[in-house]
C-alpha cells in the first residue's frame, strides 16, 4: 500500500534492511508481532550490493581457474576479466548496461513474510518512537537499530578531494585501472587487490602496519602477502601515504609516501577500515551510549546502554555495536534479539541460551577469501596470551593431511591450533591454503563447544580428505 496508507504504529520498528536488520524482522515477526523495517539505501544492504556477495563473487572464478592450474590433467583454465565482472553483476543485480542496483528481489521476501518497508532516513526522536520521512511512527515493543557501517575515510590531505574509490566503488566498478594503488592491509583491501591483479590492473598495496591481517596470526598474514607479490602486486609495508592529489575529477592519482617515495596510479582504493553508521541516528538524544569511536554501547543483550524506560526498548545489533564487525555474527545477534522481543512481549522469562549471544566474546569465525584462504575460529595466539589463558600452541604445515596433496599438486599452507592447558580445550585455530574456508566450521563448534581434546581426539576425519589435518594436529600435541 502508499506510505501514506501505512499504520503509524507497529510493535518493533528496525532501522536498516540489510541481512541483520532482515534477520531481526524475521525473527520478531515469528514470534506474531508486527514489524516495520526502515532502509535509506537497498534493501540487503552493504554485504548483498558492495561487500560480502560482490567480493566473493569476483574471487570465485580466481579461485576456481588457480585450482585447476594446480592438478596435473586440468592446468587449461584461465581467467577471463569480463567473465569475472558480468558473473559479479548477476550477483548484485545489476539493471542491464546501467549503474542501477536492483533490490527488487529482497523486497518481495519482505512482502511475502509481511514485513512493512518504509524508505527513507530513520531518527530516534523519544522512547519508541521514530521519525522517517517526515512520518512519525511509534513501536509499541521495541526498536532495532542495525545500521552497519560505513567505510573509513582518513584525514590525509587531499585524500577526500581525490574521488578515491571504497569498497562500493570496487566492487561495482566495471573498469579495470591499468593501476591501482590500495591503502590499508586488512581483509577488503587484501581481497580486492589479489582480484584486480588477477583481472588486469597493476596493484600497489600501502599498508602502515609491519604485516598485512594485522588482526589474524601473523603467518597467515606473511603467506597472503607472499601469494601477492607472486602475483604481482606490489606490497609496500611500514609504509605511510602523506597526502594525495589528482589530475582532475578522473585522472592520474599522486600518493606521497612516507620515506619520500612518490606512487602514481589510475585509481585509489581506501580500505582502512570501518567507520559505524551512527551519524543522525539520534542514540544519544533518547539517552544511548556511544564509545569514542562512534559505536552504539550495548549489553551483553544488546539493549543499548543508558536508555531509560520501563522496560528495555532500544537494542543495536551487528557492525553498529561494534563487536564484530561481521555479517553472520551480525545475523546471530540479531536472531538473539528477535527471539528476546518476542519472550518478553509474550510475557516469558527469555531462554539465556536462545536470547544472550555469548559466543560473540570468544572470538568469531571468519574467513578471508583470498588465495591461499585464511580461515579462523577463536583467539590467535597473542589475543589468548593477553586473556591470561595459560596455552599450547600447535603448528603443522597443511600438507601433513593427505588431502591436501590431492586437493592440489605442490599444496602450500598451515595450520595451527590454539589450546587452553588448565582446560583442555581448543581456543583457537588458524587454517592457512586453498580450500581452507570449510575447516573453520569444525573448529568453531569444538571452540563454542568446548569439546575436551580428548573427546575431539574420537571425532574421527574421514580420509582422505583435508580434514584429516584435525587428526594430525591432535596427534602433534600428544593425543
Amino acid at each position: 500500500m502508499p506510505e501514506e496508507e501505512l499504520p503509524q504504529e507497529f510493535d518493533v520498528i528496525v532501522v536498516g534492511a540489510g541481512p541483520v536488520g532482515e534477520n531481526a524482522a524475521d525473527r520478531a515477526h515469528k514470534a506474531g508481532l508486527t514489524v516495520a523495517i526502515i532502509e535509506k539505501h537497498l534493501v540487503g544492504g552493504e554485504c548483498s550490493f558492495y561487500a560480502c556477495s560482490p567480493s566473493k563473487a569476483l574471487l570465485r572464478p580466481i579461485h576456481a581457474t588457480r585450482a585447476s592450474q594446480r592438478v596435473q590433467g586440468s592446468e587449461g583454465a584461465h581467467v577471463d576479466p569480463q567473465g569475472v565482472l558480468a558473473r559479479r553483476d548477476s550477483w548484485i543485480n545489476r539493471v542491464g548496461t546501467s549503474d542501477t542496483l536492483d533490490d527488487s528481489g529482497q523486497v518481495g521476501w519482505l512482502d511475502h513474510v509481511g514485513i512493512t518497508l518504509l524508505r527513507g532516513a530513520a531518527r530516534l526522536v523519544g522512547e519508541r518512537t521514530v521519525e522517517v520521512g517526515g512520518r512519525t511512527l511509534r513501536a509499541r515493543q521495541a526498536v532495532v537499530l542495525a545500521t552497519g557501517t560505513m567505510a573509513a575515510v582518513p584525514p590525509i590531505p587531499g585524500l577526500r578531494e581525490a574521488n578515491a574509490w571504497t569498497n562500493r566503488e570496487a566492487t561495482t566498478s566495471r573498469r579495470i585501472p591499468d593501476r591501482l594503488a590500495v591503502l590499508g592491509g586488512g581483509v577488503v583491501a587484501c581481497e580486492l587487490a589479489q582480484v584486480f591483479a588477477a583481472i588486469g590492473s597493476k596493484v600497489t598495496i600501502v599498508e602502515r602496519a609491519d604485516g598485512l591481517l594485522g588482526r589474524h596470526e601473523a603467518f597467515a598474514g606473511k603467506a597472503v602477502a607472499e601469494a601477492l607479490e607472486r602475483d604481482g602486486v606490489d606490497v609496500l609495508l611500514g609504509t605511510k601515504a602523506e597526502s594525495v592529489s589528482r589530475l582532475g575529477p578522473t585522472g592520474e592519482v599522486t600518493v606521497e609516501l612516507s620515506g619520500g617515495k612518490t606512487l602514481k596510479a589510475d585509481e585509489l582504493l581506501v580500505a582502512v577500515g570501518r567507520t559505524p553508521a551512527t551519524k543522525g541516528l539520534g542514540v544519544e538524544e533518547v539517552g544511548g551510549r556511544l564509545d569514542r569511536s562512534g559505536y552504539v554501547s550495548v549489553t551483553d543483550q544488546m539493549e543499548v546502554e543508558g536508555v531509560s524506560g520501563d522496560k528495555p526498548w532500544l537494542y543495536a545489533v551487528g557492525d553498529v555495536n561494534g563487536r564484530a564487525l561481521l555479517t553472520h555474527m551480525g545475523k546471530y545477534q540479531a536472531r538473539a534479539v528477535g527471539d528476546l522481543i518476542g519472550a518478553r512481549v509474550a510475557g516469558r522469562e527469555p531462554d539465556a541460551g536462545k536470547t544472550t549471544p555469548w559466543a560473540v566474546a570468544l572470538g568469531s569465525p571468519q574467513v578471508v577469501f583470498t588465495d591461499p584462504e585464511v580461515a579462523a575460529a577463536g583467539l590467535t595466539e597473542e589475543e589468548a596470551r593477553a586473556a591470561g589463558i595459560r596455552i599450547r600452541v600447535v603448528d603443522l604445515p597443511m600438507d601433513s593431511a593427505a588431502g591436501a596433496g590431492l586437493q592440489a599438486e605442490g599444496y602450500q599452507g598451515q595450520a595451527r591450533i590454539v589450546v587452553d592447558e588448565d582446560n583442555g580445550v581448543l581456543v583457537g585455530a588458524t587454517f592457512v591454503g586453498q580450500d581452507t574456508a570449510d575447516l573453520v566450521h569444525a573448529a568453531t563448534v569444538a571452540i563454542v563447544g568446548k569439546v575436551p581434546l580428548t573427546t575431539l581426539w574420537h571425532a574421527v576425519p574421514s580420509y582422505p580428505t583435508m580434514s584429516e589435518i584435525w587428526l594430525r594436529l591432535l596427534e602433534e600435541y600428544g593425543l
